[in-house]
């Protein structure tokens, strides 16, 4: 026993672990571990917020864009019909009243290119895409070369900003 004692007191330095030192060193461990993790989802939630911040601001200016999109279709029908009367008025028949129903459709169609409408140009000859026109039927090609091309445009296509509304509906040569 002598000896025992006397170990001890050679290495002062060492000490035996004690209980209150192993649990303070674990609780440390532990509060480090959820501090952590409380970090990490508070990153997460940050960016996520962030996230949300950018899809709201894109959505609102995406939804002031196209704001007006259903009156705006509401009216393309009047546009449509502007349209065909004065299609039907022949050169030689012009006269103050028609002039007249010249100049409203004129300001018509200026306060809808006001509000970001845009006709969209087709025409005869044109090659058909899918994705941009509405065939509404098909018809033998009077020549070989408009196979695949617009033989006529029967209504309009229309667009707002770079969103189509409408799209123009066509006749296809096959």
């Amino acid at each position: 026993m002598a000896e025992k004692k006397a170990d001890s007191k050679k290495n002062p330095k060492e000490k035996k672990p004690n209980s209150k030192t192993t649990a303070k060193k674990n609780d440390l461990v532990k509060l480090t571990d959820e501090l952590a993790q409380e970090k990490e989802k508070f990153l997460r939630l940050f960016a996520e917020f962030e996230n949300y911040k950018k899809r709201t601001s894109k959505e609102r200016i995406e939804l002031f864009k196209t704001a007006g999109q259903d009156v705006l279709q509401a009216l393309l029908p009047v546009a449509d019909d502007f349209d065909r009367a004065l299609g039907q008025i022949n050169e030689k028949d012009r006269n103050p009243e028609i002039e007249g129903f010249q100049l409203i459709q004129n300001k018509f169609m200026d306060i809808l290119k006001a509000q970001g409408l845009i006709q969209m140009e087709v025409g005869q000859g044109d090659s058909f895409d899918a994705e941009k026109h509405e065939a509404i039927t098909q018809l033998p090609a009077p020549k070989p070369n408009q196979e695949g091309k617009i033989i006529d445009v029967v209504e309009k296509g229309y667009q707002l900003g770079d969103k189509i509304i409408r799209f123009p509906k066509v006749v296809v040569g096959k």
